[in-house]
């Protein structure tokens, strides 16, 4: 149980050093992070500085509750309210539904000239502007119809306070106009005037005119344009929004929107206003005359009947049908209103039907008012369209099945009515049978009274409804009331500095970060002990640092002296810590990866710690030993291992270099380059070389040739107790592992360990551990100076 703990311990301490070690590798190229960053938030701010801003322009109206049957207006508002929250919702969405009405915007964008759009060209950036701020002012004289276009784009020089040039971007064309001037676009013929007199300060500047057709702009708006109600079901409260560069149009479009919306209310409320007054005025022409005609008549019979008084005998009698005489004045009445409406109806003329005049058939008066909304709708369409287009065509046939329908329940309203009426009449005709004795004439004067009588309620009732329909004409009250007219937001909605920064740190982090990620996917060299490790298989015996020495001085603390200790207690480690005299080999795959390096270094620090140690360097055709110990031109003429192997006259005295310059260890030079290497070192006299070296050292070291090149190394290997094999860093191909892997697997060195070499500790590579201890005490700010040292 302890053992599973402790390799569960042993693997969560490797990926904590894993993961510390990925992030040294990108710690190493801080300073591209560090430019990433600068860059991106330089271009972020001189984006930001440019870019154009967009304001959030805000309005609000409250929806009033007055009773009107005109179009587009909240009729019964809070009766509906009573019926339950979705009516009312449905209605303040049919207003929302006018208000975003392509009808309404085109009133609003044609009173402003909204298509033509001006901006000041600066020098790097377009700044819209308004109308009453450019120094110039574009009429368009005559539509054209072109399929090609439905824009005009020019870009204005102010040449002079008289002259400019003028470059169409659709054609590409530039020409040179006076102010006043007509030109031609693609879609219509304009004038330029000066807004105002232009001044030297706008000579030589530049201006672009955006011209678009009214249904283009009209669909923009449309877009932009945000209408909601509020999230209380029961409110009538609509809110307006719209995002813009200038915030004065945004404010323009709003608050003529809402102007429009209610003067077009107001226009259809007063069109109905005056069809009823028209119509109430006509009958009461006609009432008048039938009652100054009855009021005669009534004269007449008195006169000729000699009539003063009414007996109280004709009272007792007449008592009974009063009441159905009420009755029988309204029957009366109603049918008297369906003749004058289906009078209405027949006649050739298509004016609007009076809205109220006291029809009791309250299905009738919802119909009356949707014939008069319909026709609303067919005058306002005929404004812009002729009879014969398709819209106007179905809106006639809506108005004619509305008249069908309307004439239908007239006549079986008229029907009921007169059914009523003939009931009413009959139980009068049984009273009145009962009243025979009264004298005829008294029969006459109230035939003649209860003419006059209807005839006298029907004018007054006229009267009444004049009156009516004037006070409501002359009152005009408003129909929404505007809670906030269009104000803006002092922030822009865009660009938004905070995402725009967020996005240019992330982006100035990103594109280093993926650069060196596909650098180091690219890179297949060796990298790390982790990459020999996993490949080859064999103990690491060391790491040696980057270093710009070639050989380490004594009492030498670097980091690359305290590598090679550390290479030199893990030799003896692997050695198993004998006292017995070793030959370690030195090799590598190819040439380059410093074996010669290590073999002096590792030299050297050896005898620092006492040992007697022979240098002997068995590449034969390659040498650099005495290059590394800068002692070539004093010894390159002395016999070396080609002189001893090739000649049975030379002695191993005469190859030893003892003790060179000031070094405390001997050295064997490789000796001129042989014709045939391999041959030489077959004779057995190297062995000889290295049993000497045995018997008088503590060490021999044996620099030999890689082994990838050639077999030199190959036959020497039975001698060595010990076989460093040397891989260097950011140099050897991954692939190139195979071959000390297969060395190792097939055991054709004898007791191979790795070194890897030149490894970049500043990069990640690697842990580095001691390596300088001693000369920096104050080793909590390493990380710091690590940072930033690199070079």
């Amino acid at each position: 149980m302890d053992k599973l703990n402790n390799q569960k311990n042993d693997l969560a301490i490797e990926d904590n050093i894993n993961i510390k070690q990925l992030v040294e590798q990108y710690l190493y190229y801080w300073k591209w992070f560090f430019l990433g960053i600068i860059l991106s938030l330089t271009l972020a701010f001189i984006y930001i500085k440019n870019a154009e801003k967009h304001y959030n322009v805000s309005s609000k109206i409250l929806l009033n509750d007055n009773e009107s049957s005109s179009k587009g207006d909240i009729a019964s508002m809070m009766d509906q309210a009573l019926l339950g929250g979705s009516s009312l919702n449905s209605e303040v969405g049919d207003q929302i539904d006018i208000l975003k009405s392509k009808r309404l915007l085109t009133k609003v964008i044609q009173k402003n000239n909204l298509n033509i759009e001006y901006f000041d060209l600066q020098e790097f950036i377009k700044k819209q502007i308004t109308s009453s701020e450019s120094p110039i002012k574009v009429t368009k004289l005559k539509e054209k119809q072109n399929n090609d276009f439905d824009n005009d784009k020019f870009t204005i020089t102010i040449l002079s306070t008289t002259k400019f040039r003028l470059k169409n971007q659709n054609t590409k064309d530039v020409k040179e106009y006076y102010f006043g001037q007509k030109f031609n676009g693609e879609i219509g013929e304009y004038i330029i005037t000066p807004n105002y007199k232009v001044s030297k300060d706008y000579i030589k500047k530049n201006f672009l005119l955006s011209i678009e057709s009214i249904n283009n702009k009209v669909e923009q708006f449309q877009k932009n344009i945000r209408i909601d109600p509020n999230s209380e079901k029961s409110s009538k409260v609509i809110n307006f929004s719209l995002t813009g560069p200038v915030p004065e149009i945004s404010k323009t479009v709003i608050n003529d929107l809402i102007n429009t919306y209610n003067n077009d209310i107001l226009e259809d409320e007063h069109k109905l206003t005056q069809a009823t007054s028209k119509f109430i005025n006509n009958r009461l022409d006609i009432v008048s005359k039938d009652l100054n005609g009855v009021d005669k008549s009534l004269e007449d019979f008195k006169l000729k009947n000699k009539i003063t008084n009414i007996g109280k005998e004709s009272e007792i009698f007449l008592e009974s049908a009063e009441d159905n005489n009420k009755s029988i004045y309204g029957y009366t009445t109603q049918l008297q209103l369906v003749n004058y409406i289906t009078n209405e109806l027949n006649s050739s003329n298509s004016d609007l039907l009076p809205s109220n005049i006291g029809l009791g058939n309250e299905a009738i008066i919802a119909e009356v008012g949707s014939y008069n909304n319909l026709l609303l709708t067919k005058e306002d369409m005929l404004k812009s369209v002729t009879e014969e287009h398709p819209n106007v065509i179905k809106l006639q046939r809506q108005i004619s099945n509305v008249k069908k329908n309307l004439k239908n329940s007239l006549r079986l309203y008229k029907n009921n009515t007169q059914t009523m009426l003939n009931s009413v009449q009959d139980k009068q005709n049984k009273i009145e049978n009962r009243i025979q004795k009264i004298p005829k004439e008294e029969r006459g004067f109230k035939n003649i009274a209860r003419q006059q009588q209807i005839i006298e309620s029907l004018y007054l009732f006229l009267l009444q409804k004049r009156e009516e329909n004037e006070i409501k004409s002359a009152s005009t009250p408003q129909n929404i009331k505007v809670i906030d007219y269009a104000y803006e937001d002092s922030i822009p909605v865009s660009p938004k500095k905070l995402i725009i920064f967020l996005a240019a740190l992330i982006l100035g982090l990103g594109i280093p970060f993926c650069i060196v990620y596909i650098y180091k996917l690219l890179n297949n060299t060796v990298n790390s002990k982790e990459d020999v490790e996993k490949i080859v298989g064999a103990p690491i015996a060391g790491q040696i640092p980057k270093s710009h020495i070639s050989i380490i001085e004594n009492n030498d603390n670097s980091s690359a002296s305290e590598a090679f200790r550390i290479l030199r207690t893990n030799i003896n480690f692997l050695l198993k810590n004998s006292t017995d005299s070793k030959a370690i080999f030195i090799t590598s795959t190819t040439s380059g990866e410093g074996k010669s390096f290590v073999s002096t270094n590792f030299a050297q620090i050896l005898t620092m710690s006492g040992k007697s140690v022979l240098l002997i360097g068995a590449d034969i055709r390659s040498p650099k030993v005495l290059d590394y110990l800068g002692i070539t031109d004093e010894f390159n003429h002395r016999y070396g291992v080609t002189e001893y192997l090739s000649s049975q006259d030379i002695s191993l005295d005469d190859i030893i270099i003892k003790k060179p310059a000031n070094y405390k260890f001997d050295v064997i030079y490789s000796g001129q380059i042989a014709p045939n290497p391999s041959e030489l070192l077959m004779n057995g006299r190297f062995d000889e070389i290295v049993q000497y070296g045995k018997k008088h050292y503590d060490y021999v070291l044996v620099d030999t040739a890689p082994v990838s090149l050639v077999t030199d190394t190959l036959l020497l290997t039975e001698s060595a107790d010990l076989t460093m094999y040397v891989v260097r860093a950011h140099y050897l191909d991954k692939r190139m592992l195979a071959v000390p892997r297969e060395m190792h697997s097939e055991d054709r060195i004898k007791n191979m360990s790795m070194v890897i070499n030149d490894v970049d500790f500043s990069k990640g590579y690697g842990y580095g551990y001691g390596y300088g201890y001693g000369n920096d005490h104050n080793n909590g700010n390493n990380f710091f100076k690590k940072l930033f040292k690199r070079k």
